[in-house]
Parts: C-alpha cells; sequence; structure tokens
C-alpha cells in the first residue's frame, strides 16, 4: 500500500461520502473546434464553469490505440499536434496542464483485468485538449490520458472501463471523447458549412444510438455491429466509438442521462455528446 500513499496524500481532503463527479462522453470532432468559438466549444465551456471542479480530469480519446493499455505518467505531458492541413494557429496551441504520476499509479492499481503501463512518451493528443482547453483553460488541472487497446472487443473496454468507477468519488472526471458516427471516408466536403447536414443512414444510426443509451441497452451497444447495415457505416473502424463504450460503463442504476451537442456534421459525423450524472 506505501506506493498508493502519495495519491491518498493528494486526496486527502475527500472521501467516498462526496459527491461523484458526472461521466462525459464528448464529441469531439474537427481539431478545429480546439480554438474556434462555435456551439460545440461554447458547451465544453458551459460544462466546465457547471461540473464541480474536478481534481483531476482523466480522459479516453479515439486517437490514442495502443496494443495492450497505458496512462500517462509524466509530470508534464506535451501538447500532440496529430493533424495535418489545418492552419498554424492550431499548430501554436500549447496546453501546458500537468500530470499525475500518483494519480496515474493508483488508476493503473484499480485495473486488475489486465497490466496497464505508466507511459512517460505520450502526451495530451487532439482528442483530448481541443475540448479540455475550452472546460479549463487556465490549465490548472491534471489532466491523464488512458490508451484503448486496439486489438479488444468492446466488451474487453466496457468491462475495463468499469474498474474505473471509484475514481468518480475521489474527485476524477471521466471523459471518452471519439464520435458516436464517424465515418471520414464519407464526408460530404461541400456541405460542412450546411447546419446539421446529416445523411439519413447517420442520422439513423445516432438515433437508434441515443435509444440504446437512454434505455441502457449496454448490450445492443457493445455488440452494434449487429444492430442494422447502418451500423457499418457509421463505425468502419471503432477507434471512435471505443470512447463511448467507457462512459456508458460507468453509468450507475437510475442516474440521469442527457444528451448536448446532437448534431450532425459534414454528412457522416455526428457531434452529439452524453452527460452521465
Amino acid at each position: 500500500m506505501a506506493s498508493l500513499q502519495p495519491f491518498y496524500n493528494w486526496t486527502k481532503d475527500l472521501n467516498e461520502e462526496d459527491e461523484k463527479l458526472p461521466v462525459l462522453f464528448i464529441g469531439h470532432g474537427s481539431p478545429m473546434n480546439g480554438i474556434e468559438d462555435n456551439e460545440f466549444s461554447n458547451t465544453w465551456k458551459k460544462f466546465g464553469k457547471e461540473i464541480p471542479k474536478p481534481k483531476a480530469v482523466l480522459v479516453i480519446s479515439a486517437h490514442w490505440l495502443t496494443n495492450g493499455t497505458q496512462i500517462t505518467a509524466m509530470n508534464n505531458p506535451k501538447t500532440i499536434h496529430d493533424f495535418g492541413g489545418f492552419p498554424q494557429a492550431l499548430f501554436d496551441v500549447e496546453y501546458p496542464a500537468k500530470g499525475n504520476p500518483e494519480l496515474a499509479k493508483f488508476t493503473s492499481d484499480l485495473i486488475t483485468s489486465t497490466n496497464v503501463g505508466l507511459d512517460h512518451d505520450w502526451g495530451l493528443d487532439h482528442g483530448t485538449w481541443t475540448v479540455v482547453r475550452h472546460m479549463y483553460p487556465n490549465a490548472d488541472i491534471p489532466v491523464l490520458q488512458l490508451s484503448i487497446d486496439y486489438g479488444k472487443p468492446a466488451q474487453y473496454h466496457f468491462e475495463l472501463a468499469k474498474q474505473l468507477a471509484s475514481l468518480r468519488k475521489k474527485g476524477v472526471l471521466i471523459i471518452g471523447s471519439g464520435n458516436m458516427v464517424h465515418n471520414l471516408g464519407m464526408v460530404a466536403w461541400d456541405k460542412l458549412d450546411e447546419p446539421e447536414y446529416g445523411y439519413d443512414w447517420a442520422i439513423e444510426m445516432n438515433t437508434i444510438f441515443k435509444e440504446k443509451i437512454g434505455n441502457g441497452d449496454f448490450k445492443s451497444l457493445i455488440e452494434y455491429e449487429k444492430l442494422n447495415k447502418a451500423a457499418k457505416l457509421a463505425i468502419p473502424s471503432p477507434d471512435h466509438y471505443f470512447p463511448l463504450i467507457y462512459s456508458i460503463a460507468l453509468q450507475e442504476t437510475k442516474e440521469q442521462i442527457s444528451f448536448f451537442n446532437d448534431k450532425p456534421v459534414g454528412g457522416s459525423l455526428t457531434m452529439t455528446s452524453v452527460k452521465i450524472g
């Protein structure tokens, strides 16, 4: 237990009777949302003010896919600009949030279904900082990332995520960051400026996903490939969908579910996001 002492010291003002923090799934969309003031980023700002200030933020981002599971464990995670073809202003952004090695170790020890590596090389990719910098612009809250073991199925991630539940009462805000419907290969680039333009199949699947989430039908969400043919268009690869699995796995009985930024973009993407609790 000695290895956990720094974390217990860090959270000594918390106890299990404290109100647990909500869980978010955020559709992060284009990296440009990280520097633009638009309806999506303004909603993220609003949540940053409304949610009790966390002691730390833990993000499961669609953009950190690994063999095995890892968690960032450095004191000063770098800002990763993992994209191309965008304005220089986006590459100039630095989000200097601290990490927290003690919390990383504590979280690693919470997860008993697999060994979680302590990573010192990654940092904060755009699935994390484009969102969190709007929520906490002063970068005064430690931010960590948990990677997605991309060789594992949805059920594996669902069960792994459940082991993070106690963090909610330790002041840690858990965010899954991806997109519920995400097919970049079918984006209608000429419709990006057309508000709420979505293909029929994208709108259909977005509606189905919301219904399943609202009804707590986790089995159908885990076995998404069995839903219908449109599911394969909505999720041609599961990288942006898996963060949703992490978020819904943390829903407790009778917890309130609400949706926000519930809009399609460019035909084949949706920004639909979820607040649990």
